[in-house]
């Protein structure tokens, strides 16, 4: 029978293959999807999550370990769909109007659906309107703008604005991050969280939909 805490440990391997056939082989033999999300997947990132903010891990290995979650992910959907299962959140994702930069973006999507979030990544150079009309769907709980130029951080301030026009406010929560942003600017433009990594962003989703996480990614 699948262990999976052998599954979990996999993950944080970067073993893409591995976690495929160890799902696949899960649910096979008749475990919940629910359990293997949470006991598998969900507990596998969150390990490399607490390494990833103590810098045992960098972002090529983190990439790596993202990849291998996704392989598990891709196998373990249909069931999740076909059992009524929900993911824990919804969050819509994207790089703000007139950046085109995605990698850190990527790598925070990669991260929420491993911690178990629907993400809805709309891409980059997204404008405000479109973040609204995405947030405006079905079950929406969070909204993540990126930024990595100085030059297009004034966007996540109209973007936030446009949401609080809409009436969005305060049932979906914003949240920003990338390399120029601080707390103190995600604070000023009315951001209701901010993460100044990948691992921290998952952390601050988690709160925002009121879920706390088995363990602990303190910030620094």
């Amino acid at each position: 029978m699948v262990d999976l805490k052998e599954l979990s440990e996999t993950i944080q391997q970067g073993d893409a293959e591995g976690v495929a056939q160890l799902t696949a082989q899960a649910i096979e033999e008749g475990l919940s999807p629910k359990q293997i999300l949470s006991e598998g997947l969900i507990a596998g990132m969150d390990v490399v999550g607490v390494k990833f903010k103590e810098g045992e891990l960098f972002l090529p290995e983190v990439l790596g370990v993202a990849t291998a979650m996704h392989a598990g992910l891709d196998v373990l959907k249909p069931v999740l769909a076909e059992s009524g299962e929900k993911m824990i959140g919804k969050i819509v994702l994207g790089t703000v109007k007139g950046d085109l930069h995605d990698i850190g973006k990527n790598l925070v999507g990669m991260m929420l659906e491993g911690a178990g979030f629907e993400v809805n990544d709309l891409g980059i150079d997204v404008p405000a309107e479109r973040f609204l009309e995405a947030a405006q769907e079905d079950g929406v709980d969070i909204v993540g703008l990126s930024a990595l130029l100085s030059t297009t951080m004034p966007k996540m301030r109209e973007t936030i604005y446009t949401l609080h026009e809409a009436g969005l406010a305060p049932k979906i929560k914003v949240m920003v991050g990338g390399a120029p942003v601080t707390r103190k600017y995600a604070e000023e433009v009315g951001a209701d969280g901010y993460g100044d990594n990948a691992a921290a962003a998952v952390d601050e989703a988690r709160r925002l939909i009121g879920i706390s996480s088995d363990i602990s990614w303190r910030k620094q």
